[in-house]
């Protein structure tokens, strides 16, 4: 129904209400119920239209439900359409990432292996300053195998 309230809750309400206020009473206090209730409404409408009309015959079609972002979102954002604000651009932009691609990427140039770009063009010539000669990967970034023998063991703070 409405609030989230079933018809055996409705009830159970009703039939509490009886028992507080009494069967004599009850009509008296569901008139003035609903008195208030419509007083708000008058109130809240009017305040609209008041606002409606202080915004000028520009904002005619203005709703106040797009003032909810998740509205707003939904309506400007997530549309097929084309505006006067450049969102359409917004959007193909956010589909222009591939961050899954990204992060594959740096995951294998600091695990040593090549990563899928440059796997994908071919053996890419070696950036000059700290590369090693068959791979574009930094010698930082890659494993190596063995330790000097006068070098420690890694230190791994998150480890420890």
């Amino acid at each position: 129904m409405f609030f989230d309230i079933g018809p055996l809750e409705l009830v159970a309400l009703v039939v509490l209400a009886v028992f507080v206020f009494g069967p004599d009473k009850l009509p008296k206090l569901i008139q003035d119920v609903m008195a208030f209730v419509r007083k708000v409404r008058e109130f809240s409408d009017s305040a609209k239209e008041d606002i409606r009309r202080e915004l000028g015959p520009e904002f005619k079609d203005f709703e106040f439900e797009d003032l909810n972002p998740k509205t707003f979102i939904r309506k400007n954002l997530m549309s097929g359409e084309d505006d006067e604000y450049g969102l359409r651009e917004i959007k193909d932009l956010r589909n222009s990432f591939d961050l899954r691609k990204e992060m594959a990427d740096v995951t294998d140039a600091v695990n040593g292996k090549e990563p899928a770009a440059s796997a994908a063009k071919g053996s890419a010539a070696p950036a000059s300053g700290g590369t090693s000669a068959g791979s574009a990967t930094p010698d930082r970034l890659r494993k190596r195998d063995r330790l000097d023998p006068d070098e420690p063991p890694p230190f791994d703070a998150d480890a420890t």
